[in-house]
């Protein structure tokens, strides 16, 4: 973070300093990670309420603090009406003192940090850049990623996530996307947002942060973003199916842990190879691909930046532990995901294919259906065993019978892990997915211990 005044702060987020007028060049909201150059910003959570840490960042030697109730503090204090919004403020008003800072802004339903990962790559290619680190995509993780900028930086991309109408708005009129990306319209978050047209509105928010004229990135193949009509915005859409999409993919094969396909583009085509499988990832690829276009990178430097790309966290890492493949893909869920995984599992050359799915969250009124779907879905592939877990994942197993010749419903997931350990062979692949909250990762790692005996 470039150096900024306190007083500047206090004015860039409608605040009042009481002290002195120091220079800051960090700014934290956790008492932990505090030193002589960082402001520290009091937020209230649901839990805890940063005032009470107060001493304790003076006692560790901070700059100053930022609150919204009156504190006993020997150090600058800047005071505002509400410290969570002054976060944003504060954010927003920093990334609008760097002339000429491109910003890729993303959001979407699935796929946005393989979106991200993505583009960053492509990006790093022509500009010194910076990114979302892992899911930090709201309200508290978006100011901390445009605070990383500094002096140098060039480029950022930004993940925007949302659970209800008014927090894209929020988050794009703070980083100000000069290239905006929309991956899908699915049914994440549908409990708060009433439908999937509700959340196709709630995504094209994003374009209050953008300037007229812009180009908009669309799935050109999802039924909802193609009928997306705006004339005050360039609209690009990319896409398998679509024959009419501006970015299109075509000739996709899977080589071992790896697609291959290539990329047609403006009359223009380009082989390319991601190191991991499943066409939803294509999808994510054809995004960051369009990017590098706007940016006009050559294809050939997009094809290479594609080919550099590390799955990240639990997002579909395939390994293999003596003879048995494995496909870490817990980090989130929703029917989409979930079907796309299916399909990597069923498109993989094993002995036997064996899913382990568990509750995909915050479905509200819709879960029972969207798990039904999700069973039914599994039952068409050519799966050999489906252990599900969570009280939701019941719809999946009762669906899954008419299709799946073994299936195994689970809420213990202790008993679900033995089960497995003890099933599992040589030559079988074996996917999880879920939601993040269902912590299936807990399963694999005593697979992994199981498997390594």
């Amino acid at each position: 973070m470039k150096s900024i005044s306190l007083q500047t702060v206090a004015e860039w987020v409608g605040g009042r300093l009481c002290g002195e007028n120091k220079e800051i060049n960090n700014v934290s909201i956790d008492s932990r990670t505090v030193d002589a150059s960082t402001l520290f910003i009091a937020i209230k959570g649901d839990r805890f309420d940063a005032h009470d840490f107060v001493k304790d960042v003076e006692k560790s030697g901070a700059a100053a603090v930022m609150c919204h109730r009156e504190v006993d503090c020997g150090l600058p204090v800047i005071y505002v009406d509400d410290t969570k919004k002054a976060f944003v403020k504060l954010a927003k008003n920093y990334r609008k003192s760097f002339d000429g800072l491109k910003v890729i802004g993303l959001t979407g339903s699935v796929g946005k940090t393989t979106t991200k990962e993505m583009t960053y790559e492509v990006v790093s290619r022509k500009y010194r850049a910076i990114k979302t680190e892992g899911n930090l995509n709201n309200d508290i993780g978006l100011p901390k990623t445009l605070l990383r900028l500094e002096n140098d930086t060039q480029a950022a991309v930004i993940e925007m996530g949302m659970s209800a109408f008014g927090e894209i708005s929020l988050l794009t009129k703070a980083c100000l996307p000069d290239i905006g990306i929309i991956t899908n319209i699915g049914v994440s978050h549908i409990e708060h947002l009433g439908s999937r047209d509700g959340i196709l509105k709630a995504k094209l928010e994003i374009l209050d942060g953008m300037k007229k004229g812009s180009p908009l990135i669309l799935n050109g193949d999802n039924d909802k973003l193609s009928t997306v009509k705006n004339d005050d915005y360039k609209l690009i859409f990319f896409g398998i199916e679509n024959e009419n999409a501006d970015v299109r993919a075509f000739d996709i094969k899977e080589n071992g842990s790896n697609t291959e396909f290539f990329v047609k583009a403006y009359s223009k085509t380009q082989k390319v190879t991601i190191p991991t499988v499943g066409i939803h990832n294509v999808y994510d690829a054809l995004a960051a691909y369009t990017v590098g276009l706007l940016l006009e990178l050559p294809t050939e430097e997009i094809a290479k930046a594609l080919e550099n790309y590390t799955p990240s966290g639990m997002r579909q890492r395939l390994k293999e532990v003596n003879g048995v493949k494995i496909i870490e893909d817990c980090y989130n869920a929703s029917p989409d995901s979930q079907r796309a995984a299916l399909n990597v599992l069923s498109d993989m050359n094993a002995g036997r294919k064996i899913a382990v799915l568990g509750d995909m969250l915050e479905l509200g009124d819709y879960s029972e259906t969207a798990h039904r779907e999700v069973g039914k879905y599994a039952a068409e592939k050519k799966i050999d065993v489906l252990y599900a877990f969570g009280e939701q994942s019941k719809y999946i197993a009762q669906e899954a019978k008419k299709g799946v010749e073994r299936v195994l419903w689970f809420d213990d997931k202790a008993q679900l892990a033995k089960t497995l350990v003890q099933d599992v062979k040589s030559g079988d692949c074996v996917l999880f997915k879920a939601s993040r909250g269902m912590k299936l990762e807990e399963i694999i790692e005593k697979l992994y211990e199981g498997l390594e005996k």
